[in-house]
């Protein structure tokens, strides 16, 4: 049995229900970010859903140096903290560098390690020291037993509170495919492990100087991972993904999201 992380009331890990921790990709404006964030908790309460609200605000891995990247990490704290404060929800954010995870946990209830960062050793320490709860995107270009390593870092730091999330492999070029393995095998490290429907989807750099992605397996792709079990799923949503200014191709739209978790809290029930 794994590990229960309790952020704020929702509870991953253990025998505890099917967690979601979904939003848009990127904060676009406070008005939009605010009004995702109310339909999210408005479904959340419509059908128990243990939530955790998220959104970046900085997208500092972008294919173009032309790609929207967000508000910046002031103003997009202060967004994250208005519905954090509103709504009574915890949110999550990631963070890319050793300072902005002393600035970000302060405010955040979740800070996240960006996939491509889960080597710096100093920046994956850092995150322990915080001691904030820690979400770890496995790397597209690692192993589901190198996270092994990533775990101990952080705990050498005497911080626990360690979640990991499964995202996708790299499978040739500009392209991803999940291996279900991962989730047992990660799982097995005694942490809770969360599936990101959306990003598993993505096709990193696909479209020349932005990233594709097909968001209509996303659904599948969840639904395979509640049937295989994972304590939580990370799923990015939009009004109109098609007008998303990041990864909106993998998105899966809000209206959507609430059909969607009837059946995966189904599948969840009888695991």
């Amino acid at each position: 049995m794994t590990k229960t992380i309790n952020v704020k009331g929702v509870k991953f890990g253990g025998n505890n229900p099917l967690a979601l921790i979904a939003g848009p990709c990127v904060i676009e404006s406070r008005e939009g970010c605010m009004e995702i964030a109310d339909k999210l908790v408005k479904m959340a309460k419509r059908q128990n859903i243990p939530l955790v609200f998220k959104a970046s605000y900085d997208k500092a891995n972008r294919t173009s140096i032309n790609s929207y990247r967000g508000p910046g990490i002031a103003k997009g704290l202060e967004i994250l903290a208005e519905i954090k404060e509103k709504y009574n929800v915890p949110v999550l954010t990631d963070v890319h560098s050793v300072e902005e995870i002393h600035i970000a946990s302060k405010v955040v209830d979740i800070i996240q390690l960006p996939a491509f960062m889960i080597r710096q050793t100093d920046f994956v320490v850092a995150a322990g020291e915080s001691g904030a709860v820690v979400n770890v995107k496995k790397a597209q270009f690692a192993a589901p037993w190198d996270m092994a390593n990533v775990v101990k870092k952080i705990e050498s730091t005497g911080n626990t509170k360690i979640m990991l999330t499964e995202r996708g492999a790299s499978f040739g070029y500009n392209t991803l495919v999940a291996d279900m393995r991962s989730l047992i095998i990660m799982r097995e490290l005694g942490y809770p492990v969360i599936f990101d429907a959306t990003h598993s989807v993505q096709s990193p750099g696909g479209q020349g100087d932005t990233s594709g992605g097909d968001g209509r397996f996303a659904p599948y792709l969840a639904k395979a991972a509640a049937a295989v079990g994972v304590d939580g799923m990370f799923i990015e949503t939009h009004p109109d993904p098609s007008k998303a200014l990041s990864d909106g191709p993998n998105m899966i739209p809000t209206s959507e999201l609430s059909k969607l978790w009837k059946k995966l809290n189904a599948i969840d029930e009888v695991k």
